[in-house]
């Protein structure tokens, strides 16, 4: 008799198991999360008032006497079905920032605002798709090393050599690494000088601008095919007071894409000086779009920035094949990496500045595996919108799960452990898939449905 495979016996065991339709339960509550957390303990739900107790619930009575959380990982490579969950409350997030709802006003929609992009600087020519700066110079030009200054080839946006240097020994590597480490100070120096340039353009005395009006902004950090981050950002002009608060007469939205454009050009930062290295002068690259969000159409293009800044913030640098979702702590570990050697490069050029005391409060040896980059891949201004936890809380409202006025809870939890056996991962997949599909098929239903009534009412 032919046996089963082992994931498939796993999963014969947990379908036999008496607990089995609570296991489900669970599994189908964290929304089939690929990676679970498990916790044990108890909550008691008492009336302030008489201490009587109104609930109470122990893990004591659950499968395994645990209770399974989500993960709640951005990453679609780690957790597809937390990963979908975070696109979603990034989505109303980024778009009550733009069009209001969720405690913010919709008046906002008429502020100056714009979607920008800012890049990293070139750190050498790469491969490009689609165009003609793959090939090689008309007088047959050379770099140091004696390789062509292109390859004569228009590839195919897919193509693996898109975004690989065209030399990889003239390639700046460690201009690249120490670029990435520093691109959260870039980001905070261009917005220092977005709001000194309104200030002076305004005739205002620069430390005053917080008095006149306040600059939000969400951001999301993206990898390029060569690996390298460049930034996209939804930019508003607000009152001193925020989403609130209505701007002052001279914040237009020239204005703001002036200050933009002076400060994007403008911004300066020097990295540590190192015996090896030297110093460093760091700017955003030459690359630059200023979009303006207009407050005359019917919110389609707000809708679009946000869905798309919510696909890439469940990106990981693996996605790109920039990188690599899980930390690596040795040489041997980025040596096994499956990455392409342009990658391979910028993680040991990580790892051995890393290694230097004057880079030491750069963390590269940490943060090796995004290639220098140390950044959350999306952040926001404080008033820009809603937050992420409002988001889950109000979710949690929904579902029957707030707290009630007049009580108290007391709870005791400790961590047991996480993830799933095999069995148990192909059972959660299946309940995710499940569930992902009844939403998409919601979604059709309702914009048929939409559609049915825009039609009927022409």
């Amino acid at each position: 008799m032919r046996q089963l495979p082992e994931t498939d016996r796993d999963a014969l065991r947990i379908a036999q198991h008496p607990q089995f339709a609570r296991w489900l339960e669970q599994i189908a509550a964290t929304g089939g999360c690929a990676h679970p957390v498990h916790l044990s303990g108890a909550t008691t739900t008492l009336d302030a008032k008489t201490g009587e107790i109104l609930r109470h619930y122990d893990t004591r009575t659950e499968p395994g006497e645990r209770l399974l959380v989500r993960c709640r990982n951005r990453r679609a490579t780690v957790c597809p079905a937390c990963s979908r969950l975070h696109a979603g409350d990034t989505y109303h997030l980024v778009r009550a920032g733009l069009l209001g709802g969720k405690n913010i006003p919709t008046t906002i929609r008429n502020r100056p605002r714009l979607f920008i992009t800012l890049t990293a600087p070139s750190f050498g020519p790469v491969h490009h798709a689609g165009d003609n700066r793959c090939r090689p110079r008309r007088d047959g030009g050379n770099c140091a090393h004696g390789r062509s200054i292109g390859c004569g080839v228009v590839h195919v946006p897919d193509a693996p050599v898109v975004g690989q240097p065209l030399c990889s020994d003239c390639y700046d590597y460690t201009g690249h690494v120490l670029w990435h480490a520093h691109a959260g100070i870039l980001w905070d120096r261009f917005t220092r000088d977005v709001r000194r340039h309104l200030a002076t353009s305004a005739g205002l005395v620069q430390s005053h601008f917080p008095q006149h009006a306040r600059l939000s902004f969400a951001r999301v950090a993206e990898y390029q095919k060569r690996a390298a981050v460049h930034v996209h950002a939804v930019v508003r002009l607000d009152g001193p007071a925020g989403p609130n608060d209505q701007p002052p007469l001279w914040g237009t939205t020239k204005q703001l894409t002036d200050a933009v454009r002076a400060a994007a050009q403008r911004v300066l930062v020097r990295t540590p000086y190192s015996p090896a290295v030297g110093e460093l002068a760091l700017r955003w690259g030459a690359q630059l779009d200023t979009r303006p969000l207009h407050t005359d159409g019917d919110g389609t293009d707000d809708d679009a920035v946000a869905a798309y800044i919510a696909k890439y913030v469940t990106k990981g640098a693996s996605d790109t094949g920039a990188g690599h979702d899980h930390r690596l702590t040795t040489l041997q570990g980025i040596d096994a990496a499956h990455v392409s050697d342009h990658v391979r490069t910028l993680m040991r050029t990580a790892w051995l500045l890393g290694s230097l005391p004057e880079y030491g409060p750069l963390r590269l040896r940490t943060w090796t595996h995004t290639l220098g980059y140390r950044g959350h891949i999306l952040t926001k201004s404080r008033a820009y919108s809603t937050t992420y936890a409002a988001l889950r809380a109000q979710r949690a409202e929904h579902k029957g799960h707030e707290s009630v006025p007049g009580t108290v809870t007391d709870g005791h939890w400790r961590y047991v452990g996480s993830g799933h056996t095999p069995g148990a991962a192909l059972i959660a997949a299946g309940i995710a898939a499940d569930l992902a599909a009844s939403r998409e098929a919601a979604r059709e239903e309702l914009a048929a449905e939409r559609s049915g009534l825009g039609a009927s009412s022409g």
